[in-house]
């Protein structure tokens, strides 16, 4: 069976192209550069892509019988909006698969990308919009919508830690969580690549607030916990001033308002990854 994994060398794409080398998959693995000295060499073939060009992405697909995508915009950008990326980037994919006669079409979106408000946050209304294309279309789709991930957390959380002051937003302490580990969802991605015309709600097996995130980094860091509230209305504020926007942080600040106010729980708990022993091991603590 051949597999092509757009996307192959960020930190999830890398975790799934772990899972499908060990299954031994014939694999085309595609991203603007490949991570050299990776371990898995010989395992799978490159190709250099960049999805906001079609052309190239052209031939990509040919063979292939399921693709699986990762791609979308994850950090701040001068060059790039989601809908450049999340959307068409991965629509002229899908539609090179379709040109191709693929089998099935795998896309990792994000939770909560449908609820109510999320179509003014350009990093989830891209993936709904991309979402909506798969489904109305006529080849046969599996659809991950995971919560978040356990290094994004940590990521985030580290640099309030290090300074020793979090900060969360008033009144939305109790917003929670079930993030989960790369490796365990890589694993369920291609544990059920093969299902049809399925969206999963993907979480991993430990649910914490948020508040009890930060105390549990703080701990584990071995300093006193020290939270403060920030209205929300200052995200808004913050991410229209012209120098954000400038810089390309507009979205991405969007994205943080709405994670930090709105339970991302996945009814789909997958895997044994504790990210409570994770983020012990990450700040250092025993």
């Amino acid at each position: 069976m051949k597999v092509l994994l757009a996307g192959a060398f960020g930190n999830l794409g890398f975790e799934i192209l772990k899972a499908l080398a060990k299954n031994n998959y014939e694999i085309i693995a595609a991203d603007l550069k490949e991570k050299e000295n990776n371990g898995l060499e010989g395992k799978y073939t490159f190709k250099a892509i960049d999805a906001t060009d079609p052309k190239t992405l052209e031939g990509i697909c040919d063979g292939v019988d399921t693709v699986i995508t990762t791609m979308g915009l994850t950090t701040s950008s001068v060059k790039f909006t989601a809908y450049d990326i999340d959307y068409q980037g991965n629509l002229n994919l899908y539609n090179e698969a379709k040109k191709a006669g693929v089998k099935k079409f795998n896309y990792v979106s994000v939770i909560s990308c449908d609820e109510p408000g999320a179509e003014k946050v350009p990093m989830l209304h891209a993936k709904y919009m991309l979402e909506q294309e798969i489904k109305k279309g006529d080849m046969p789709y599996v659809i991950y919508r995971p919560t978040g991930y356990f290094y994004d957390i940590a990521k985030v959380f580290k640099p309030y830690i290090d300074k020793g002051e979090m900060q969360l937003l008033k009144g939305y302490h109790g917003v929670k969580a079930n993030v989960v580990d790369c490796p365990d969802f890589a694993k369920f991605i291609v544990d059920h690549m093969d299902d049809n015309n399925v969206t999963y709600n993907v979480g991993g097996k430990e649910t914490y607030t948020y508040e009890e995130m930060a105390k549990m980094c703080f701990k584990a860091a071995n300093k006193p916990c020290i939270i403060k509230d920030s209205p929300i209305w200052m995200f808004s504020i913050l991410a229209n001033l012209p120098k954000i926007k400038k810089e390309g942080k507009h979205d991405i600040i969007m994205f943080s308002k709405w994670t930090l106010s709105h339970d991302l729980v996945g009814d789909t708990k997958v895997g044994e990854a504790s990210f409570a022993e994770y983020i012990k091991e990450y700040f250092g603590g025993k």
